[in-house]
């Protein structure tokens, strides 16, 4: 009789902390209500899915596009009802001029910002490195690592004089995991990852975090033709410790808990969304 209810005790300890921990974590307040978010690429795919996120979290949301303005009109019309505010922005991000201007908007609207999501980005033609376009690789690096530049370079003169920001880099596994066909894509984020740490290390005696975010495979319309593709998905699905390829979702959830004081002791480094792909599950079975 003691064993049995040892054994029933022991469940039933086990049940109400898992309760409780779930209760935590669906109470938590992550403090985002009125936050001033800049979302760079924020029409589509991750970029899409952060600015929905933050929204749920009554943020205000501006979201910035290059392309698809219709698309960026529909979003805002359907989140007006649960964002604080959401603005939307033109700017090609590798521009300085169109930079400056998408901040003095955001200036003139809100008087700051608080967050800054650099997530605006592209991965060019596949090409070998001896048949790639001059013009067409340093096109990736001026976006991808450029633009995140002159984007961060804005906001710190924002975050800096007000002692406090967070501004976050859609990074990519390709930081650590090399990718034939894209040197450029591949460089872009290994840099970004290299200057988020020194803007970092810049800004933080002034109460500022900079850090990378670094999704893996994530199922968005930029891959569609490697997830829908039965042969293609498997393959990919090989590389990944948790078995399946990543949705929007998963990369925004994390943005949302990095850009909040939650994880307010967090930068200068690189947080990997990937399932594992990083962890090089093909060497389970011995290298």
């Amino acid at each position: 009789m003691l064993a049995l209810c040892t054994g029933i005790c022991v469940d039933a300890a086990n049940s109400a902390r898992e309760a409780d921990q779930h209760a935590n974590v669906d109470d938590m307040d992550l403090k985002l209500s009125g936050r001033r978010v800049l979302v760079t690429g924020g029409n589509s795919g991750l970029g899409a899915a952060m600015v929905r996120a933050f929204a749920a979290e009554h943020a205000r949301v501006a979201i910035n596009y290059v392309a698809h303005p219709e698309l960026t009109a529909a979003m805002a019309t359907q989140l007006r009802d649960s964002a604080g505010e959401v603005l939307q922005l033109a700017a090609d991000v590798s521009r300085a001029d169109e930079v400056a201007t998408m901040f003095a908007q955001i200036d003139s609207a809100w008087g700051g910002l608080d967050v800054l999501i650099n997530n605006a980005g592209i991965d060019g033609e596949r090409a070998l490195a001896w048949e790639a376009d001059a013009a067409a690789w340093n096109r990736v690096l001026q976006i991808n690592l450029g633009g995140a530049f002159l984007c961060a370079r804005e906001a710190l003169k924002r975050m800096v004089p007000q002692r406090s920001g967070v501004i976050i880099n859609t990074s990519s596994v390709h930081e650590v995991i090399a990718w034939s066909g894209y040197s450029a894509y591949s460089a872009s984020k290994a840099g970004l990852s290299m200057m988020a740490k020194t803007l970092a290390q810049e800004a933080g005696p002034y109460g500022v975090r900079v850090l990378c975010l670094a999704p893996g495979a994530i199922r968005t319309a930029i891959n569609a033709a490697v997830w829908k593709d039965p042969d293609g998905q498997q393959d990919l699905i090989s590389k990944i410790a948790l078995g399946r390829v990543g949705e929007p979702e998963d990369v925004a959830g994390m943005a949302v808990v990095l850009a909040s004081g939650v994880a307010g002791y967090v930068t200068g480094t690189s947080v990997f969304v990937d399932g594992g792909m990083t962890d090089y599950p093909a060497f389970s079975h011995g290298g």
